[in-house]
Order: structure tokens, then C-alpha cells, then sequence
């Protein structure tokens, strides 16, 4: 019976391919088809879920991929594997020394084997379009196998390197988190949190990605609050909001003649209620001509 499987790489590379009278289950390790040879990956997503993920991320317009996964990885599958990864710290080295002879200005960030050596993948970042023709003919002769640069953003390489954030933790995007999504400023914003860059920054300098976690619930809360600057009618009179705090459930009020004070959500609306339900005060002095 055929089937669909996402199949992930080395850093956040990932791609989908079709196969046959094999059991899978994410996690398992395989060898797929490459180009012009095999490679070794984790299956990610099976089924309905990798086709969803397929179509979605525009990995494929149809949910029937060309290459598909040959078997599963072996004991010697696996120490082969071991071995290239850390073969890569030391191709590493050498690749940014080509770059460095060649007056490129780009950083290589991550050295990525095939699983046969047919193919060796380099992740590199740079600020502007780079004419690296020659540097491939270099690096080519260089390590003796096809050689494939492909350039990455910041968020990208933050992925592949890992690192530490600021809550003491691994990074989200080197660790559990599936795909990397845009994130804005926006969220920062609805969530009341400091617009200052380093303090809602992570380490590759842009936005950190934790700021989606929580961003429905604080949409949500806020949604059974009243609006900052809204004028509300309470049993005492006119006030304005002036704020809320969503954790301690209250809300800040200011009336007419510069009093503050502040109130549960559901003392306000208790309030709210009674002020609605007083008849308008009369306008004429004393309630008489």
C-alpha cells in the first residue's frame, strides 16, 4: 500500500516523499532517495497530516512526490551517518578558508553531507546577492563531490547552530519548534510588552518566536475587558478606562473630576449595571424651571 511521509534533515531541511509495504512511524530513522544517491532522514509526519503540511508549505502542488523512501535505516546506516556529522565541524573550517581566499562577503553557517559523500550541502548568510561561480568549481576540487550552497536568513541559522535564549532555555527553533513562522510586531503589542528590540529579540536578532505562544490567550482575556479610553456609565457617575490587567482581573477608572480608582471586572460590571439602570439625572437646577 503506498503512503506519504514528511521526512526531516540535518537543521530545519525537510522534504516529502512516497513509499511502499514499509510500517512507519515518526521518529523512525530512513534512507530515502537524493540526488543521485540516498540520504538519511527522520520521518516527521505520516499520512493526511504530511500531505496537509506538503500542500500547505507549497512543498508540493500534488501529494504524489517523484522519490520516495527506500528502507529503514540500518545499524550501519546510522554509524555512517554519526561519522559525516562529525566529519562536517572540520568541512566547515576548510569551506570558510575558501571563502575567505576568494574576498566573499558571506558567512558560511552549516556543512551538511549526503549520507553516500555524492553531495555536500553548505548553509551560508549574507547581506546582499552573492556571485559565488567560481568559489563552487573551488570548492568542488576541493572536497571531490557536487557541491550545493544555499543561502539562509538569520532565523534559519539561529535553527542550525542552537544556542541558548534569554529564559535559560535551548532555542525553540533548534529543538521541538516543527516550522518557523513570521512573527510581528504587533504581537508584542497586544500582549502590553516592552517595544524595546533587545528586550523581545532572541538571539538571531529578530523577533522571538515565543511571542505566539501565548498571544490568542491575551487576545481572548482582553476581549472581557473594556477598552482602554472607553467612557463607561457606573454608579457613580461617568469614568474612563485607563487601563486593565488581565492577570489581576481589574481595571483602572478615572472620573470626570480626576479621581482614580480601580475595581475588579465583575465589581465594574456590577456597577455598570446599576449605573445603567439610575433614570438620567435632570439638567434643570433642583428638578424645576
Amino acid at each position: 500500500m503506498a503512503g506519504f511521509a514528511e521526512v526531516r534533515f540535518k537543521g530545519t531541511r525537510k522534504a516529502y516523499f512516497g513509499y511502499a509495504d514499509l510500517r512507519l512511524e515518526p521518529g523512525l530513522a530512513v534512507v530515502v532517495e537524493a540526488d543521485r544517491g540516498e540520504d538519511l532522514g527522520q520521518v516527521s509526519a505520516l499520512g493526511a497530516v504530511a500531505e496537509r503540511k506538503c500542500t500547505g508549505s507549497g512543498g508540493c502542488a500534488t501529494p504524489a512526490p517523484e522519490k520516495r523512501i527506500l528502507r529503514l535505516a540500518d545499524e550501519r546506516d546510522l554509524f555512517k551517518a554519526r561519522l559525516l556529522r562529525e566529519e562536517e565541524e572540520r568541512v566547515r573550517g576548510e569551506a570558510r578558508a575558501i571563502v575567505a581566499r576568494h574576498g566573499l562577503k558571506m558567512k558560511v553557517t552549516e556543512a551538511e553531507w549526503q549520507l553516500d559523500r555524492n553531495k555536500l550541502l553548505i548553509y551560508f548568510t549574507a547581506d546582499r546577492r552573492v556571485d559565488f561561480r567560481e568559489l563552487v568549481r573551488d570548492l568542488a576540487r576541493h572536497f571531490r563531490t557536487r557541491i550545493e550552497l544555499r543561502q539562509i536568513g538569520v532565523r534559519d541559522e539561529a535553527a542550525l547552530l542552537g544556542g541558548v535564549g534569554r529564559c535559560g532555555r535551548e532555542l525553540c527553533c533548534s529543538t521541538w519548534l516543527p516550522e518557523l513562522r513570521p512573527v510581528s510586531l504587533q504581537l508584542a503589542k497586544d500582549q502590553r510588552l516592552s517595544l524595546n528590540p533587545t528586550q523581545i529579540s532572541g538571539c538571531c536578532g529578530r523577533l522571538m518566536c515565543c511571542l505566539m505562544y501565548e498571544h490568542r490567550t491575551y487576545v481572548e482575556a482582553r476581549r472581557r475587558f473594556p477598552r482602554e479610553g472607553k467612557t463607561l456609565h457606573t454608579s457613580q457617575g461617568e469614568e474612563k478606562v485607563l487601563g486593565v490587567d488581565i492577570w489581576k482581573g481589574t481595571v483602572s477608572l478615572r472620573r470626570h473630576d480626576g479621581e482614580r480608582r480601580t475595581l475588579t471586572l465583575e465589581a465594574l460590571k456590577n456597577e455598570v449595571a446599576l449605573g445603567s439602570a439610575r433614570p438620567p439625572e435632570d439638567p434643570r437646577p433642583n428638578g424645576r424651571e
